[in-house]
Formats: C-alpha cells, structure tokens, sequence
C-alpha cells in the first residue's frame, strides 16, 4: 500500500498539463507518484472522463489538484472512489445547477475578459491578455504562457459535468489575492462554501508559476491530513 497519496494535476483553461512545471519536479523528488491530466476543453464531460482515466494511471489513493476551470473539473472527477483530497488553486468550484459560467456572473467581470476573441468556436487570449492572466511572471514567462495558451470550445463554461466532490471529500483551497481572471472574493466565497482549508498568497491567477512553493506546501498539507485515509484505501 502506497504510503503516500498520487497526485494528479488538473489545468484550466489557457494552459494545460505545463502550467503545472514548477511543481511536479519538488513532488516527485519527494516520492509522490504524479501526473498531469491533458484533456481538451472540448466539454466538461470529455474532461472530467480525461481525468478519470489520468486516475487509472496512477496509484490509488490520489488527490486532485485544479487551477481555474480545472476545479470545476476535480468536482465532477473527485466524486471517483479512487480521490481522497483535492485541491483548488484560484479555482471555480460549482454547486448543484451551478456552471463555471454562472459561478462568475455574480461577482464583477475581470479585466482578462477584456482581451479575448471568441473565433473557430473558441476562446482565445490576445496578446495583452496575458498581463492579466500571469502579470507577476517574467515578460519572457509571459511570452511563453501566451505563447502556448490552450483554447476552451466558447460554450465551455455553459455546462458542467455532474458530481460535487467537495461535499463528501476533503478539501483546500488557494486563494490568489491578485487575480485578474477569476476573482478573489469568488474564491472566498467558493471556499467558505465548501468549507476548506484556506490560504492565500499575494500571486496573480497562476500561483502554481508564480508562488510554486506556496502551492507545494499546501499540497504536502493535503497529502499528509489524507494518508491516514491512503493506508485504508
């Protein structure tokens, strides 16, 4: 029996598996199983069956680590008997009849929202955009985020896949201060809501590039309350 949880990285949107670089290298030298789920933001569906089958290639049990849309993702996958943890990086987190979508209307749009095109039935991020996406990063890092930013089909954030992990597994929950795409007081709502364990760091939307310290000690956090569940599992 694994004596430590896997951990599998679930991106969000304008990103994918990379956005997670500065992390996975630390946790794997400190002997966690880790991998990173590559789905398409095609559908919430696909992505959380994406996800699902990501838990098939690890050893159970395993926390789910979600950025941005990609805690809309670990809701529906985390409800998988295989999930014993997860955790939310300036995530969306929906409710029952919630889409990543609506969770967002009830707070002020943020300012990345200014910089996109909605073409070829996706969403894209110009240029400019990436200020507010990841504007405590080098401008070279910049470039590179822009440069390799991952487009979501446009009707993404109308559905949600169902499931709401949260409400049955244990949860943590980062707050990203300076966020510029999804709002910190969403993120505390989200949080307060679900009732997770809350830290928060002064980063923009990508602490996982920008603070990856901060994110690793919240998942060695995780990771430790969850492997007594790990031993029984």
């Amino acid at each position: 029996m694994p004596t430590k949880p896997s951990i599998v990285f679930c991106h969000g949107i304008w990103a994918d598996g990379s956005s997670f670089s500065k992390v996975i290298p630390q946790l794997q030298a400190e002997g966690y199983e880790v991998m990173a789920a590559q789905y398409g933001l095609d559908t919430p569906e696909g992505d959380v069956a994406m996800v699902k089958r990501t838990l098939g290639r690890v050893g159970s049990p395993a926390i789910l680590v979600g950025h941005s849309y990609g805690g809309s993702v670990i809701t529906a996958a985390g409800t998988d008997d295989r999930v014993v943890g997860l955790v939310y990086v300036a995530a969306l987190a929906n409710d029952a009849g919630e889409t990543s979508q609506s969770q967002q209307e009830k707070f002020p749009v943020t300012d990345v929202f200014k910089y996109v095109d909605v073409a070829d039935g996706r969403i894209w991020m110009r240029p400019e955009g990436v200020v507010c996406f990841a504007g405590d990063l080098s401008p070279q890092e910049q470039q590179v985020v822009w440069a390799t930013h991952y487009t979501p089909a446009a009707d993404l954030f109308s559905r949600n896949a169902p499931g709401i992990a949260w409400k049955s597994k244990p949860s943590w929950y980062i707050v990203a201060n300076n966020d510029r795409t999804v709002q910190p007081d969403l993120q505390r709502f989200l949080a307060k809501r679900m009732g997770a364990t809350t830290k928060a760091v002064d980063s923009s939307h990508v602490a996982m590039l920008s603070q990856p310290a901060f994110v690793i000690d919240v998942i060695r956090e995780a990771a430790r309350a969850v492997r007594g569940a790990s031993a029984t599992v």
